[in-house]
């Protein structure tokens, strides 16, 4: 059985679209060993524990970022975990936290990466008048929005569509993406050669000449 941890700041939806497919099968072999929030009192953490997952809150506010991370990453390896999903967990991590788990930690960004990074990404492609948006699943690493892609979703920008309506119809797709993203890794049948993840194939990570 495969251990899951997942962080969040807020409502953390993606972390319920995570759990539904893990309840539902299709995540095999995988459970969600903890929660971690770095805020008190977000929705996140009470739909964790009304599901009977082990919640934590670790706040970060006024902090160190490495003496905070430290923390996390210790509750994270008491609890077993081997494959950490961000879920709308607003905080970068130190190159400290990335290093312990290389290749093992997943962010979703609501955006067809590399365009739009950072905050308001949705917003952002909205007002800059893209046809076509979307989300992206990546490895996280030492940069913000950076590590090798895993998944992407395309979602057209309708007519019609405003800032929020995209945003709805791209987070139907993040949901869908996380699943597909936490198989490919949970499977461990990849290789990434330099930016490029190739599933299908014996999990290898080989950095570019």
């Amino acid at each position: 059985m495969k251990s899951l941890g997942i962080l969040l700041s807020g409502r953390g939806s993606n972390f319920v679209a995570i759990a539904d497919s893990i309840d539902a099968g299709r995540i095999p072999d995988a459970r969600i060993s903890v929660v971690i929030s770095n805020k008190a009192d977000v929705p996140g953490i009470a739909t964790a524990r009304a599901r009977g997952l082990t919640a934590l809150v670790i706040p970060s506010k006024g902090r160190p970022r490495e003496e905070h991370d430290r923390e996390v990453v210790g509750a994270l390896k008491q609890h077993g975990v081997g494959l950490v999903c961000l879920a709308g967990y607003m905080r970068l991590l130190s190159p400290w936290f990335v290093q312990q788990f290389p290749h093992r930690i997943l962010n979703i960004h609501p955006s067809l990466l590399p365009a739009f990074p950072g905050l308001e990404a949705q917003e952002q492609a909205f007002a800059y008048g893209v046809k076509v948006s979307g989300c992206t699943v990546h490895f996280v690493d030492e940069e913000l929005d950076h590590g090798a892609i895993i998944v992407q979703k395309t979602v057209p920008v309708l007519n019609g569509d405003d800032e929020h309506t995209l945003s709805a119809r791209i987070l139907e797709q993040e949901h869908i993406a996380y699943t597909e993203a936490i198989k490919i890794v949970l499977a461990g049948r990849f290789e990434v050669v330099g930016r490029r993840l190739v599933a299908g194939q014996k999990a290898e990570v080989r950095m570019q000449e």
